[in-house]
């Protein structure tokens, strides 16, 4: 008999508005039923992560928090398991730290992604630190954090050599590679198998997956930007669209963003529809394989399915993080809003179906 491991859905888009409209929005979700509250760490596109996350923490109790992600670029890995332990004080159990190469954070300030080697290194240093051992990192005598917490260190990753070590380092790992399980299965085969190489369990590596979720009642249109987001994992990941046999049959993302005037890129476009007619040659298929999208039956169809087939390959998710796709205009309520209306008309029938097999 089948049975499945029901995960905790997460959102990563709140209200930053103001530190208390953060706090506020992320107690919000916390009313509503979202199991984990999740914040990109991007200092020039929001205010500073971990004082957000404090006041978050003050005034919750249950829902899980953390960035998703950091990188070991913009803070060093010192500075930020100082602050993640800070934080796990405050919601002990309930912190987790993300990190991953960075990504927009990293380059609207000039620099460049940290390799597969300096997020080894940093997730290293932050474990060790955070379970209060001494690391050497150079100076006169190892480094130790007086007040460490035990705060889990996670790793946001989608090419190979990164799920590879991930597997072997990192206590969990969040995949972003679309919603074919073709590509899921591809993805933890790496993670398991960085595991084993380093004499880890490989089914001791807990694993989150980030869905595009296209929560659009108009098929045409969720369909469209189902498309948008298909063409951003091509632009950044071609691999796995040919992982699936599908091809790209427009000219490159490049050529078509300029003609076009997708900006920035097709994920992050403030025109999903404007960007999805622009390459409207990739199937429906292609849109399905990198998104949950349409109304809520259909994208319940689709968790369910999706995390039935992931258990079948003894594929069990920690987390699930609902991406939302358009980005909600905050403040964002009402019984309209995409934080009501997800876990009354989809979180809890998925949840529901599951608790059956």
């Amino acid at each position: 008999m089948l049975v499945i491991q029901i995960p905790d859905f997460g959102l990563n888009r709140h209200d930053t508005s103001s530190v208390s409209a953060y706090a506020a929005d992320v107690k919000r979700a916390e009313s509503l039923g979202w199991d984990a509250a999740f914040l990109p760490d991007s200092q020039l596109r929001r205010r500073d992560t971990y004082v957000l996350l404090a006041a978050a923490a003050n005034c919750t109790g249950s829902i899980k928090i953390g960035p998703l992600l950091a990188n070991p670029v913009t803070r060093h890995p010192t500075v930020t398991a100082s602050s993640i332990s800070t934080i796990g004080e405050l919601a002990p159990g309930r912190t987790l730290l993300t990190l991953g190469i960075g990504d927009t954070a990293v380059r609207l300030a000039g620099l460049s992604p940290a390799t597969v080697e300096q997020l080894k290194r940093s997730v290293i240093t932050i474990r060790t630190l955070l379970s209060g051992s001494s690391v050497d990192v150079g100076a006169v005598k190892p480094a130790i954090l007086p007040f460490a917490s035990e705060v889990p260190v996670w790793i946001a990753a989608g090419g190979p050599r990164t799920l590879r070590m991930a597997g072997s380092f990192a206590d969990g790992v969040f995949i972003r590679v679309g919603t074919d399980i073709r590509n899921i299965k591809l993805s933890v085969d790496k993670i398991r198998q960085g595991a084993a190489s380093c004499g880890r369990d490989p089914s001791s590596v807990r694993l989150g997956a980030v869905f595009h979720t296209v929560f659009v009642d108009d098929s045409e249109e969720a369909l469209l930007m189902g498309k948008s987001m298909a063409a951003g994992y091509f632009e950044y990941s071609p691999m796995l669209m040919e992982n699936l046999g599908m091809e790209w049959a427009g000219a490159s993302p490049s050529q078509i963003k300029e003609k076009y005037g997708v900006w920035p890129d097709f994920h992050h476009s403030e025109d999903l529809v404007a960007s999805g007619t622009a390459v409207n040659f990739l199937s429906d298929e292609h849109a399905l394989a990198f998104s949950l999208l349409g109304d809520a039956k259909m994208i319940i169809s689709q968790i369910v399915g999706l995390i039935k087939e992931a258990s079948e390959l003894s594929i069990d998710f920690d987390y699930i993080v609902l991406h939302p796709i358009p980005n909600p205009r905050y403040p964002d309520l009402g019984s309209e809003s995409y934080m009501e209306r997800v876990p009354v008309e989809i979180i809890d029938d998925v949840k529901k179906a599951l608790s059956k097999f």
